[in-house]
C-alpha cells in the first residue's frame, strides 16, 4: 500500500504533526477518513525514518520548498509554474494527489511559508539518510533551472538549503554543473560532458571510472531509494537519472575502447 493511500485511509498515527504535518493536513483537506486523521503528534505506529512516514515527508517538501525556490528570485515565471506541473506530470499522480501536489507548492511560494521549520523537520523524518536528501536536493536543482538560468539568488538559496540539511556544498556544486550540462547537451552529450554527470575525473583508471559508475547507481537505484522513503511516484524521476547515468558511463567506455 502506498503512503498516500495510507494517509488518505486516515491510519491512526500515521499524521507526521509539526510544520509538514500541517501543510499536508491543508492539502489533503476533506479527504481523510471522519474521526480519524489527527495532525496534533508522533506516533508510536510510524516513527521518523519508518517508509511511508518518509515517503509523505519527502512529497511535503519537495512541493513546497519548490514553490519557495519559485519565488526566490521576486517573482513566479510560468515556466516555474509548468516544471512543478511536469513533475507532477512524471509522477503521474492522480487527481486528488495533483490538487495536493499544487497546494503544497503553493504554500511553499506564500508569504508565511517556514523554510527552516521544513528543512529540519524533513531532515529529522528523512533520518539524514544522504541518498534521499541528494535526490531531494536534484529535484529542486531541475526546479531551479525551469527557465533555462541559475541566478545569484536561487544559487544561493539552493546552497542555504543544502547547509540546513548537512549536504556539502561541493556536492551540490557537482549536482548544479551535472544537470547544467544535461540541460545544455540533452540532445548530444559530448565525452566532456559524460565525465561532469559521472563526477569523474578524466585521468582515473578504467577500474576507478567503473566504481564511480557503480556508486552513482547504487545511489540512484529506484528499488533502493523506495526503500528508503522515496514515493513511489517518483521512481520514473530516478529511473531516467539511472538511465542518465548509463548513458554517460557507455560514451565514457567507448571512447576509452573498453569492452
Amino acid at each position: 500500500m502506498s503512503w498516500w493511500t495510507t494517509l488518505l485511509g486516515g491510519a491512526v498515527g500515521f499524521m507526521l504533526g509539526g510544520p509538514l504535518g500541517a501543510m499536508l493536513g491543508v492539502a489533503f483537506a476533506g479527504k481523510f477518513s471522519k474521526g480519524k486523521s489527527n495532525f496534533g503528534g508522533f506516533s508510536n505506529n510510524f516513527n521518523p525514518g519508518d517508509q511511508q512516514r518518509v515517503q509523505a515527508a519527502f512529497f511535503g517538501s519537495v512541493f513546497s520548498v519548490m514553490g519557495y525556490l519559485a519565488k526566490v528570485d521576486g517573482k513566479v515565471s510560468k515556466s516555474e509554474i509548468l516544471l512543478a506541473q511536469q513533475v507532477m506530470q512524471q509522477m503521474q499522480l492522480a487527481g486528488d494527489m495533483q490538487k495536493a501536489a499544487k497546494e503544497l507548492f503553493n504554500q511553499g511560494k506564500g508569504e508565511n511559508f517556514n523554510l527552516d521549520e521544513v528543512l529540519e523537520q524533513f531532515r529529522v523524518e528523512s533520518h539524514r539518510r544522504t541518498h534521499l536528501i541528494r535526490m531531494f536536493l536534484e529535484i529542486q536543482i531541475q526546479a531551479t533551472y525551469a527557465d533555462g538560468v541559475l541566478d545569484e539568488k536561487e544559487h544561493d538559496a539552493l546552497k542555504y538549503i543544502a547547509q540546513k540539511l548537512h549536504f556539502p556544498i561541493h556536492e551540490l556544486e557537482n549536482l548544479i554543473q551535472q544537470f547544467s550540462v544535461t540541460n545544455n547537451h540533452a540532445s548530444k552529450l559530448t565525452v566532456d560532458d559524460a565525465y561532469v554527470i559521472l563526477g569523474a575525473n578524466k585521468n582515473l583508471t578504467d577500474k576507478e571510472i567503473k566504481r564511480v559508475y557503480r556508486r552513482l547507481l547504487a545511489q540512484h537505484h529506484p528499488d533502493k531509494l523506495v526503500a528508503k522513503g522515496l514515493p513511489e511516484e517518483m521512481m520514473k524521476i530516478a529511473k531516467e537519472k539511472t538511465q542518465e547515468i548509463i548513458g554517460a558511463y557507455e560514451l565514457i567506455e567507448k571512447h576509452r575502447g573498453v569492452r
